[in-house]
C-alpha cells in the first residue's frame, strides 16, 4: 500500500534532509518518517546535531512511540549498524518493531554500513528504493565519504557580462534583495565559508547567515594581514586564518574539521586558482541584468590557452528571482 505513497514521502524526506544541511556535521543530513498502514504520516524527523546526538530515525522513533509498532519508516539513507556517538539505528528500529524499512541511499561508509541486513535478520521486511533527488541533497556528506573531501560550492554574483565589480571597485549590490536572501539560505546550510585576504580587507564581510541561527566556520585563507577590529573576528562565530596561499594545505585543514560542505565566496584570485586546481564541484551563479562592460571579472587566467581545453559545467537548476537569474552548475569531472 504504502509504494503509492512513495513520491510523496521521498520529496518530504527531501525537505527535511534540507533542514539538516549545516546542522548535522560531521553526520550526514538524514531524514526519516514514520507511517502507518494506510500511508497517514505518525511522526518524522531530521538529524540535528545542534539539538541532539540522535539520528533521524530515532528522533522520528521517539516521537512515534508506541504507535511505531507494525509501522512503515522511510529513510534517506540506509539505517546505521554500528555504535559511535549513539548506538546504532538499525536496533532502535527493531526495538520499536517496526515492520518495514524503506530507504533510499545505500550507506558507503564501511564502519556504519550493514543496517539493512541487520534489519533483514531481525524478520524486518526492507526495501532500497533509489532516490536521485534524496542523493543529491545528501551529497555533500557522500562526497566526504567517498572522496574525503567536502562538497565546494563556489558563489558567484555577477552582471550579465560576469563583472562581480565596477572598474572603480564598486560592487554593493549587484543583484536583488531576493537573491541576497536566497545566498543566506545557502550560507546557513553550509559548515564553513571561504573567503580570501583581499575580499576580507576590501568588503569587510560579516558571513553570518542573516535570519538563521546556523553559525559556520568563517575561513579565511592568504598571508596578508587582517585587522582583529574587522567583522569576521567578532564572536559570533569562529574564524580561522589560515595564512598561507597553500591550496593543499587549505583542503588539510577542512578534511580535519570534517565538513561536509563548504561555501567559496571568495574573490577571482582565490576563486581562480581552486578551479584551475580541480577543487571546485559545483558553482552557483546570480546574475543581474546589468551590463558594466569593464570592472573585475568573477574568473581569471586559470590556465586554457584553447577552446578544446575548457571546463565543461552540468546545469542542475535555473531560476529566476525577480529579474535576477540563479543558475546552479555541477563541473563535470567532479
Amino acid at each position: 500500500m504504502l509504494f503509492a505513497y512513495l513520491d510523496a514521502a521521498y520529496a518530504h524526506l527531501a525537505e527535511l534532509s534540507r533542514q539538516g544541511l549545516g546542522v548535522s556535521t560531521p553526520n550526514p543530513n538524514v531524514s526519516a518518517a514514520i507511517y502507518s498502514a494506510d500511508g497517514q504520516i505518525v511522526a518524522e524527523g531530521f538529524h540535528n546535531r545542534k539539538i541532539s546526538p540522535d539520528h533521524a530515525e530515532v528522533v522520528a522513533l521517539k516521537k512515534a512511540g508506541d504507535s511505531a509498532r507494525g509501522a512503515t519508516i522511510v529513510v534517506s539513507l540506509e539505517p546505521c549498524a554500528h555504535t559511535g556517538s549513539t548506538p546504532p539505528c538499525a536496533q532502535a528500529i527493531i526495538d520499536a518493531e517496526i515492520a518495514r524499512v524503506i530507504y533510499a541511499v545505500k550507506d558507503p561508509n564501511p564502519i556504519a554500513a550493514g543496517g539493512a541486513e541487520v534489519l533483514k535478520s531481525a524478520g524486518i521486511k526492507v526495501d532500497f528504493i533509489p532516490s536521485a533527488e534524496l542523493e543529491f541533497v545528501q551529497r555533500g556528506w557522500l562526497q566526504k565519504i567517498n572522496t574525503g573531501n567536502p562538497l565546494l560550492i563556489l558563489k558567484v554574483a555577477a552582471t550579465l557580462d560576469g563583472r562581480t565589480a565596477a572598474a572603480d571597485g564598486t560592487s554593493q549590490w549587484i543583484t536583488n534583495e531576493i537573491s541576497r536572501k536566497d545566498v543566506q539560505l545557502l550560507r546557513a546550510q553550509s559548515d564553513a565559508i571561504l573567503i580570501g585576504t583581499n575580499t576580507a580587507l576590501v568588503d569587510n564581510p560579516h558571513l553570518i547567515p542573516r535570519g538563521y541561527d546556523q553559525r559556520p566556520v568563517r575561513v579565511i585563507c592568504g598571508v596578508q594581514d587582517i585587522p582583529t577590529t574587522h567583522k569576521i573576528f567578532d564572536d559570533e562565530a569562529r574564524t580561522v586564518h589560515i595564512k598561507s596561499k597553500s591550496l593543499p594545505e587549505l583542503m588539510e585543514f577542512f578534511r580535519k574539521e570534517n565538513f561536509n560542505q563548504v561555501l567559496v565566496e571568495a574573490g577571482p584570485t582565490l576563486g581562480s586558482a581552486m578551479v584551475a586546481a580541480g577543487l571546485i564541484d559545483e558553482i552557483i551563479l546570480y546574475q543581474a541584468p546589468k551590463l558594466l562592460g569593464a570592472g573585475k571579472n568573477f574568473l581569471n587566467d586559470i590556465g586554457i590557452r584553447t577552446l578544446a581545453k575548457h571546463v565543461s559545467l552540468e546545469l542542475l537548476s535555473v531560476e529566476q528571482l525577480n529579474g535576477d537569474i540563479k543558475s546552479h552548475y555541477r563541473l563535470k569531472g567532479r
